[in-house]
């Protein structure tokens, strides 16, 4: 895909990343409604044993790659890393509005692009400089520390989007040796893995209720992902990525009309800033022809 695509191309790429939007936002609202009845760290458990019905068509493919001990203990190490995201995620979900989360979220591809200039050695120039310098003054237009108290939510968010981040650096290395599918599929099981202890030291028993909305969540992480992933395939990031803005106008929405949240205009202009920092960085990799060092993807990978 050239850095440029046809104008109906673009307008297929933009209405499937809508698309995608929509099933991140209605996969946050799913883990929100469950609230207090599930214990954070049981309903990412479960969430990802549920979702491990989706890599049935990846089998195959994971039966027939050849792995090294590098190569296991790589999965080992990105199953901890994001198995501590998704227990933080989950939390942050029950504890800050949706708006923020979402807002926070942008965050992401920012570590994402400083973690590789650090640890993977790649260059950065002073525009993307410049543009994490906005991301920063966004972050703390959402805080807003020393105006108001910041609760452990909105640390656990923080500290997720982080580790978050170096999950998908470590993938980045994967995949230069290992095909995407047979990746994400490695994650799965061994986030689920991974998960096991912590989820039955906090175990209680679970309604059906409460497993129909968790089998909806991966359900809606699925097709969420697979959108995404035509999306890309249809435009360039440039193109796609600014529609992920409308992610966090519909959790503003949807906290407000359903979950009673106020509407905070902070949140908005600070993940506002954040996303526009994001978009400007792939913006200027599309340019250039480059390899993407932020994930196109923003929307939450849980």
């Amino acid at each position: 895909m050239t850095p440029f695509a046809t104008p109906s191309r673009n307008i297929v790429g933009m209405l499937w990343m809508f698309a995608a939007g929509l099933s991140f936002v209605g996969m946050n609202a799913l883990v929100k409604s469950l609230g207090p009845t599930v214990d954070p760290i049981q309903a990412a458990f479960l969430r990802n044993v549920l979702g491990l019905v989706f890599l049935l068509p990846a089998l195959p493919a994971i039966m027939s790659t050849p792995l090294t001990a590098r190569h296991l203990k790589l999965f080992g190490l990105r199953g901890v890393v994001h198995a501590v995201a998704v227990m933080l995620w989950f939390y942050a979900m029950t504890a800050i509005p949706l708006a923020e989360v979402t807002a926070m979220n942008y965050l992401i591809p920012i570590y994402v692009t400083l973690g590789a200039v650090l640890f993977l050695g790649e260059k950065i120039a002073f525009r993307r400089i410049a543009a994490i310098g906005v991301a920063v003054i966004g972050v703390i237009i959402v805080l807003r520390p020393g105006f108001r108290a910041l609760s452990p939510g909105h640390l656990a968010m923080l500290g997720g989007s982080l580790a978050l981040a170096v999950s998908y650096l470590l993938a980045k290395i994967l995949v230069r040796e290992i095909r995407p599918s047979v990746v994400v599929a490695h994650l799965s099981i061994w986030v689920t893995i991974v998960l096991i202890p912590f989820a039955f030291a906090v175990w209680a028993p679970i309604g059906p209720r409460d497993l129909l909305v968790l089998f909806l969540i991966a359900s809606f992480a699925t097709a969420g992902h697979y959108f995404m992933t035509l999306a890309l395939q249809a435009a360039p990031v440039a193109v796609t990525q600014p529609v992920t803005f409308l992610q966090l106008i519909w959790a503003t929405l949807l906290g407000a009309l359903v979950f009673h949240e106020g509407v905070d205009i902070w949140v908005v202009c600070g993940g506002t800033l954040i996303l526009a920092a994001v978009s400007f960085i792939s913006w200027r990799e599309a340019v250039l022809n480059r390899s993407a060092i932020t994930p196109p993807d923003i929307g939450t990978k849980f």
